[in-house]
């Protein structure tokens, strides 16, 4: 229950995000909107302001904006002919389109400003405490235990996670002697670093060095900021989660990551669960990274998705004139046997990881 509420939360509000971009830019070109919904399907809730039917409907799976002349076959009126989507110039039509992706990375940037108000900025304290120990490594054979804090080197003593690190790897693979503060304990412990393979986060060897198998037990302090530096700290996640997003699907392209990973709306379902079981603002902040990611991807050049419709502005701009109705219609098709494959994939790794756990 908890992760349907949550997803219905995060979806809400990201669909209502994204549609509200196309929604007020339509406006401001003075465009007739003739519906606004949130979700696909048969009507829930219905109700006509002005001359726009708001609708909440059965599916929230997604959304739209009906304009009018939004298809290019469309009859529109002649008196309401200036006020159609299809009768503006290709500029205006391309920021209408646009606004809805943009808006999803204008909002992430938001949520994670004020995430970063609330809660500071995070800065790494200098430890030396050992949070973790690969299984089967020298530190495990050596007894090393999570908690210790290294004190010392071959009798040099060490200040910082980094002066351990570098110690190890430069080593050569020579014994090490190693002081560590057990508790109220002193002890020492010998450990011979063996050459291992370094992975990004993407699963890549990216190097190899000598290492002994432990990593640093994280410490953060948090640092009260200012608007513009909580601004400023949402610009940089945002940004980091627009490359990661590209460099992701990038790599699934290259068969990197494994299609496998790849999940739909029940994974994003349990982890919205999960995220607020966490708490408020780590439902906030994932729901800044499935911004990203739903504003990136709709940026792709597919038919369907926001992404193709730029491409044939941006087609038509450069030939003066729109692709014919019927190459238009035959990339619509593939965009949707496309998108109804993708669809189709995810919702299967979705029961795949269900059904292997159970």
């Amino acid at each position: 229950m908890n992760s349907i509420v949550s997803f219905i939360i995060v979806l809400g509000v990201l669909i209502f995000v994204h549609e509200f971009g196309h929604f007020i830019t339509a406006k401001l070109f003075g465009i007739k909107v003739l519906k606004f919904a949130l979700g696909f399907g048969p009507k829930l809730i219905g109700r006509r302001y002005g001359e726009t039917e708001y609708l909440i409907c059965a599916l929230p799976l997604g959304g739209y904006v009906k304009m009018l002349g939004e298809q290019p076959n469309e009859e529109v009126a002649i008196e309401q002919r200036l006020r159609s989507f299809s009768a503006k110039a290709v500029w205006q039509r391309f920021l209408v389109v646009l606004a809805g992706p943009l808006f999803n990375l204008l909002s992430a940037i938001l949520i994670f400003s004020i995430v970063t108000l609330i809660t500071g900025i995070p800065h790494p304290l200098p430890s030396t405490e050992i949070g973790q120990i690969t299984p089967g490594s020298p530190a495990e054979k050596a007894g090393f235990q999570i908690g210790d804090k290294i004190k010392a080197i071959n009798d040099k003593p060490i200040d910082t996670w980094q002066e351990v690190s570098e110690t190890i790897k430069n080593g050569g693979g020579k014994p090490l002697s190693l002081t560590i503060q057990r508790g109220t304990e002193v002890v020492t412990l010998s450990g011979i670093p063996a050459s291992s393979e370094v992975k990004n986060l993407f699963g890549e060897i990216v190097d190899t060095r000598y290492m002994l198998g432990i990593a640093q037990k994280e410490s953060l302090r948090y640092e009260k900021t200012t608007i513009p530096g909580a601004f400023s700290a949402g610009m940089e996640q945002t940004w980091f989660y627009i490359e990661l997003t590209v460099i992701s699907l990038w790599k699934i392209i290259q068969q990197v990551i494994p299609a496998s990973q790849m999940g739909g709306p029940i994974m994003i379902a349990q982890m919205a669960g999960q995220q607020m079981e966490a708490g408020w603002l780590h439902l906030f902040s994932f729901m800044a990274v499935l911004s990203v990611n739903l504003g990136i991807i709709n940026l792709f050049p597919i038919p369907v998705l926001d992404g193709g419709h730029l491409f044939f502005f941006s087609i038509e701009a450069l030939r003066r004139k729109p692709l014919t109705l019927q190459a238009q219609e035959r990339l619509q098709q593939v965009g949707i046997v496309l998108l109804g494959s993708l669809m189709i994939f995810v919702f299967y790794n979705d029961f795949v990881r269900i059904f292997s756990k159970g």
